[in-house]
């Protein structure tokens, strides 16, 4: 998807300053294709055209709308793979990011864990955004960035004891 229209509007009348900017990720899990009770789950990923780096599904929730529906959004538009929203893993501040264009923001984060409805279906790059995208065992998922390698975790660990589990506050702090 291209830069939504109230970024553009906004950035006609502030340029590229700092904008702080409502965001969703969404991590996508499903179960592993081993019966093992140590099997992890895998996760949906998208490797982004901007940087090359593989990382949950990312977007921007437009004004006013729910971050959970934003989230089931953002992966059908990216990767074609339909999700329910499962649980908030936690929110924190990314950024302040300088774009390839010069615009500079910091993200909002709302991480939330998505399940897909059809854990069969094979993910398509739906937009520019990405170049690449795969489901990948946990174990072995080429995201290499520590704060989406924490919220991974925290999906995979939310999933498995979700009675145990306390959103994040902040992308590195419990």
């Amino acid at each position: 998807m291209p830069i939504p229209e109230f970024i553009v509007e906004t950035r006609k009348k502030i340029g590229t300053d700092l904008m702080w900017v409502p965001s969703v990720c969404a991590v996508v899990l499903r179960d592993a294709a081993s019966d093992s009770a140590w099997a992890v789950p895998d996760v949906l990923l998208v490797k982004r055209s901007d940087n090359g780096e593989w990382t949950p599904v990312t977007g921007i929730a437009d004004p006013g709308e729910e971050p959970h529906a934003a989230a089931v959004r953002e992966v059908a538009e990216e990767t074609s793979v339909r999700v329910k929203a499962a649980a908030l893993l936690g929110v924190g501040a990314v950024g302040p990011v300088t774009h390839a264009n010069g615009d500079l923001a910091s993200y909002m984060s709302v991480q939330i864990r998505c399940e897909a409805l059809d854990p069969a279906a094979e993910p398509v790059v739906g937009d520019d955004e990405s170049v690449d995208v795969g489901w990948f065992p946990i174990s072995n998922m080429p995201v290499t960035d520590p704060k989406w390698r924490l919220v991974i975790g925290d999906a995979a660990a939310q999933r498995r004891h979700p009675a145990g589990f306390a959103p994040r506050m902040g992308l590195t702090k419990r």
